[in-house]
């Protein structure tokens, strides 16, 4: 049987130390140490292991695949604990609208809505908590102050907040209506892999965790959440006497499920360029490029996707507020790009 000790249970970083034996030589590291940690889920463990916090010998090991050998002594280090409440740091914001109700944000790509894992500085949450200060709506709860929906890191657009607690529950009942019966609207651009057949139409596919990838969102037939986008071809790109390489589409969504547009465009053999997680298997596409469009696609960091059209109504006053982004740079110039092709 292996040893396992703790050492210094009282210190600020606690060190767990074990022994490998004979029954787990072979074995990979990150399952040896979960059958001996009981309190820390595999995940958690190899999430430590990327981060350095795991050694033999002195050595940090990096790969949770790892193999161990007998008499190898494993150390693991747990960092401190992470304050759960988020701080204001000092984040640029792009204000649309603001007044003492709610606020519009036009997020850039690449900043994350609020804290989570491996995530927990750096996020919209702790630039509004700066900007807005004690004025930030607790309903949503200690990480989510004010955040009634939110888009994807690495989707730029439009975003509300809410400011108080009576914006954020008339705000959260438009959003879980999804504008069947008021006034809201979202509308989105999304750059895709080729183009269907019709020039609109509707995806109605329920969603769900992968069952082969937690991190994924996948549609399913007899289970999940209802999801429903709504999507129109704007522009087709590529040689006329060929089929469509890429295209321009707006989605229009029914439902705000976590990845939808991605998912939902992937099901229906259309990904979103850029999405690595969605649309992996169309990277070779890019090689039937020419210069400079193969560099813009093969180089575009992010899912080709802008939240560009948001539209509700004033929680308090009444008024339909009607908000517009522009592309940002990147999208801008890959479709720029894609329309010269």
């Amino acid at each position: 049987m292996t040893e396992f000790s703790q050492d210094d249970p009282a210190g600020d970083d606690t060190d767990f130390t074990m022994t490998v034996e004979p029954d787990d030589a072979g074995k990979r590291i990150d399952a040896v140490l979960a059958a001996h940690l009981e309190t820390l889920s595999r995940n958690r463990i190899q999430a430590l292991i990327k981060a350095g916090g795991v050694s033999i010998g002195g050595a940090k090991i990096v790969e949770p695949k790892f193999r161990v050998n007998e008499g190898n002594e494993i150390t693991l280090v747990l960092p401190e604990p992470e304050d759960p409440e988020p701080k204001g740091e000092d984040i640029p914001l792009s204000v649309v609208f603001e007044d003492e109700h709610l606020i519009v944000i036009n997020k850039p790509a690449g900043l994350v809505v609020h804290p989570g894992a491996g995530n927990w500085t750096g996020t919209l949450v702790n630039a509004l908590i700066h900007h807005c200060g004690d004025s930030l709506s607790g309903i949503g709860g200690v990480k989510r102050p004010g955040i009634v929906h939110r888009i994807d890191k690495d989707t730029s657009g439009l975003l509300v907040v809410a400011k108080t607690d009576q914006a954020h529950q008339g705000l959260a009942a438009q959003f879980a209506d999804h504008g069947r019966t008021g006034p809201l609207e979202r509308a989105y651009s999304a750059l895709v892999w080729g183009a269907p057949s019709s020039l609109k139409g509707t995806i109605d596919a329920n969603l769900a965790r992968s069952q082969a990838n937690r991190q994924k969102i996948a549609v399913v037939k007899t289970s999940g959440r209802q999801a429903i986008t709504h999507w129109q071809v704007k522009e087709r790109f590529g040689p006329s006497d060929q089929a469509a390489l890429a295209s321009l589409m707006e989605c229009r969504l029914e439902t705000g499920r976590t990845h939808q547009i991605r998912v939902h465009m992937a099901h229906i053999g259309h990904p979103l360029l850029g999405d690595d997680d969605y649309g992996s298997g169309f990277k070779t596409k890019i090689n039937r490029l020419d210069e400079p469009l193969k560099s813009l696609v093969g180089d575009f960091q992010r899912q080709a996707l802008h939240a560009g059209l948001l539209a509700f109504e004033h929680p308090i006053t009444g008024k339909t507020l009607r908000f517009e982004s522009p592309y940002p740079e990147d999208f801008a110039k890959l479709l720029s790009a894609l329309q010269k092709f």
